[in-house]
């Protein structure tokens, strides 16, 4: 795809990125605690990271592609629609979800679509032995997402996981095995990776205009607080597998609010706001500031503020990431009710800007010369220099469609979809170590870049892997 260029509204300055490079803090180094035993080896995925993989594995651009469509909810269900429109010969197979209620809406609308209605089916493993169906997106909720992703790629899928696309650090670890050892593409959900105002924004900021980067600020602060009611177990009804809907999470009795309102718990998500939401903002300021690796320690303090009652979650939360050249923050919650997500007709629609300063998805980038807003999936950049002068700007749209169309053009190309699992694992690490703090006592967790391992608390190190239930287990060996 073609970036169109920022619109500079001033003379250029001097060129010559460095992130902090003039500012480098030294002092705090990431040394594991005492007695603490640390697993000190590099994760076995770097060794099998593939630049491309087999073109003999591709297809005919003329080719049909066969997708089908795994937790058919209101966005899953619009993912599969979206594809059925953009794709050029595409047809949507199947619609797959345990929960018999829900996939109604896609299956009219997909047989209007494409004349003819998908295959309903509850269990997964149906699609994954079916040989002519190519890829599947992957909408379940959260702790759902590795399992599926691995077991699609030993059948031979390709695969669009949403985000974020793991439920601990070591998930994404097998994820990024699977797909290079079976040489399948994984899109991830994360659809500013192919933004052209998210290059824009890059390439304003690699041409030194802004100086050395030394603070990002990450905002994603839901403007509809709710309370959060935990209903009582209660006998499963019969138009939902609750088994297979647990899978890999622990056993428990049926409840609504573990079924409707899962990302409130610890089992199944990373919360509504965090995991929810966030990612989408972390992963674009990664981008814009060149994809940098993992930070030398995380602080993340917060609470349940706005109401007190018996999520596992907090409603609020702020976490200070340590890079040592930059500081990283991301503050994200649900007890915002005054801020609100970039209008849609913006993200939609109009070449314009949004309020930034109650915005509650905008990234500020500070650097020595100038400072950046940026609005994610839609809403552009602005630069900005003293008195709230613009100095250079770009807009953007949401960039669904081209996001789904790069993932069913690497199924037939074998190409490396933009939105790639690594750099969605690179990405979702920041927020499971938000989440690990957090978790820790609000504690400053040492990590290890190297060997992705947390250096100072035993149980935060434990919480970066999952315990699995029997049958849904997530091994070393995918």
């Amino acid at each position: 795809m073609k970036r169109k260029d920022f619109f500079k509204l001033t003379a250029a300055g001097a060129a010559g990125l460095t992130l902090g490079s003039s500012c480098k803090r030294t002092g705090q180094k990431s040394e594991p605690v005492s007695g603490m035993e640390i697993k000190q080896e590099v994760p076995a995925y770097r060794g099998m990271i593939k630049s491309s993989f087999s073109a003999e594995l591709g297809k005919a651009p003329s080719d049909r592609v066969v997708l089908a469509l795994i937790g058919a909810g209101g966005y899953g269900s619009r993912l599969a629609m979206d594809a059925a429109r953009a794709g050029n010969n595409v047809q949507i197979k199947y619609i797959c979800d345990v929960d018999d209620t829900r996939g109604g809406w896609a299956e009219t609308e997909l047989e209007e679509i494409q004349g003819f209605k998908p295959q309903k089916v509850r269990d997964m493993r149906r699609v994954f032995d079916d040989e002519e169906v190519d890829g599947v997106f992957i909408a379940t909720p959260e702790h759902w997402h590795a399992l599926a992703t691995i077991w699609a790629c030993q059948a031979g899928k390709d695969v669009y996981v949403e985000k974020p696309i793991s439920h601990n650090i070591f998930e994404g670890q097998q994820m990024i095995k699977a797909a290079m050892k079976y040489e399948r593409i994984v899109q991830c959900g994360t659809q500013n990776r192919i933004a052209d105002y998210a290059f824009t924004a890059r390439d304003y900021i690699k041409s030194g205009e802004l100086g050395d980067i030394y603070a990002v600020h990450v905002r994603s602060l839901e403007g509809s607080p709710v309370p959060f009611n935990p209903g009582e177990g209660s006998q499963a009804p019969d138009t939902i597998d609750w088994n297979m809907w647990l899978g890999p999470a622990p056993e428990v009795p049926y409840s609504v609010s573990r079924h409707r309102s899962w990302a409130y718990y610890w089992d199944y998500g990373s919360g509504p706001a965090t995991g929810g939401d966030s990612i989408h903002q972390l992963d674009l300021a990664r981008l814009i500031i060149s994809d940098p690796g993992f930070p030398g320690s995380v602080y993340c303090a917060g609470g349940r503020y706005f109401f007190d009652d018996d999520r596992d979650v907090p409603d609020y939360q702020m976490a200070t990431f340590d890079y040592g050249d930059f500081v990283l923050t991301l503050q994200t919650g649900q007890c915002a009710p005054y801020m609100q997500k970039t209008s849609t007709e913006i993200r939609f629609s109009k070449n314009e800007f949004p309020q930034w300063m109650q915005n509650s998805s905008r990234i500020d980038i500070l650097g020595t010369k100038q400072m950046m807003f940026a609005g994610r999936m839609g809403g552009g950049w602005q630069a900005f220099d003293r008195d709230e002068k613009i100095v250079a700007q770009d807009t953007g749209l949401y960039p669904m469609e081209p996001h789904i169309l790069d993932f069913i053009d690497c199924i037939r190309t074998r190409n490396k979809p933009k939105g790639d699992i690594i750099e969605g694992h690179n990405s979702s690490v920041l927020m499971h170590l938000a989440n690990l703090s957090y978790r820790a006592g609000n504690k400053q967790l040492l990590f290890s870049s190297e060997y992705e391992t947390i250096l100072n608390d035993e149980k935060a190190a434990v919480l970066t892997r999952g315990n699995y239930r029997q049958g849904f287990e997530i091994t070393e060996d995918v």
